[in-house]
């Protein structure tokens, strides 16, 4: 079994999810007493968040590179960053170490594949919706990306950061993103993205007729397959 690098805490809330569903598919796979060999490197997302709102991607690369290096140093064989938003600086991160950064965008391409959708709603940080780090990855594969409208992205970042990653869930919220949701199948998206992998925490695929594509699974569940992957 290969050792799965996480690197997490943005926000800490996800990475909680990302351990147990690492977990769950190992044991579902292997059965009995098995469970992923993981190191967790998390860090301090106030920080990270920090740099954002700064436009300071360099400095927020240069915590997530020396995080993935201490983490190759330890013994990761693969390195996961348990966030979207972040996958902005995954090049640089990929160019301090020798082994492979799994990236979030690229896993989720090819579920929408799977599936045979070729136009997708995406929800995210306002950087992961209007920025091309992450959609640029979507078209790449052949497929089609939506946004909210302007509103709809205020909307949809101001609940990741002021609500979701400090792990408060709101129904009100819910039914702001229910709408969001609707507004994009209306504009012919096929299915929708949870493009932050606190949305998760939020919405569900009983939450809407769309189908729902939600990163966090998609990314840990591919980290533990690769883990066991012969």
């Amino acid at each position: 079994m290969k050792t799965i690098g996480l690197i997490g805490g943005m926000s800490w809330e996800s990475t909680v999810t990302y351990y147990q569903i690492v977990n769950e598919t190992v044991k579902r796979k292997l059965g009995g007493l098995h469970s992923a060999k993981v190191l967790l490197y998390s860090v301090d997302f106030a920080e990270i968040e920090e740099y954002q709102a700064k436009g300071e991607w360099d400095k927020s690369a240069q915590v997530l590179s020396q995080a993935a290096v201490n983490l190759e140093k330890a013994g990761a064989d693969f390195i996961v960053i348990c966030t979207n938003t972040m996958h902005k600086v995954a090049s640089e991160v990929q160019r301090e170490i020798s082994i492979p950064v799994i990236h979030i965008a690229e896993a989720t391409a090819d579920e929408l594949r799977k599936h045979g959708i070729t136009k997708v709603g995406l929800l995210g940080t306002k950087y992961t919706m209007t920025q091309e780090f992450y959609k640029s990855k979507l078209i790449e594969a052949g497929i089609d990306v939506l946004i909210p409208d302007e509103e709809g992205i205020t909307t949809v970042n101001d609940v990741i950061y002021k609500e979701l990653c400090l792990g408060i869930i709101s129904e009100q919220s819910k039914q702001k993103f229910v709408s969001v949701i609707e507004s994009l199948q209306r504009d012919g998206a096929q299915g929708v993205i949870l493009g932050c992998t606190e949305i998760g925490l939020l919405i569900g695929q009983e939450d809407t007729a769309l189908p729902v594509f939600d990163t966090t699974q998609i990314h840990a569940t591919k980290a533990a397959l690769l883990a066991i992957e012969d």
